[in-house]
């Protein structure tokens, strides 16, 4: 979520509200997984159906043909996966 707000493509990255959206669809993915804990994996697989509605994109990126899923998971490769 904080790569969003730095992205050079992005005139609004994903507000406080995204990443708390981000957080209950991973904690209800886990839960339908059979697990009590969230792994990074489902922060992955979910990032981009809940947050690519969350941001804007810069007019210059929409006029190159820069979408709103390709910033997010150019975001969700660039950051590191937490230890």
């Amino acid at each position: 979520v904080r790569a969003t707000r730095t992205s050079p493509s992005l005139s609004l990255g994903v507000s406080p509200r995204g990443a708390t959206a981000l957080l209950a669809t991973a904690r209800a993915w886990a839960w339908l997984g059979g697990r009590s804990f969230v792994t990074p994996d489902d922060v992955k697989a979910l990032a981009l159906p809940t947050l690519r509605h969350r941001v804007q994109l810069r007019p210059e990126a929409e006029f190159e043909g820069v979408t709103a899923e390709s910033v997010v998971t150019g975001v969700l490769r660039s950051v590191a996966v937490p230890r």
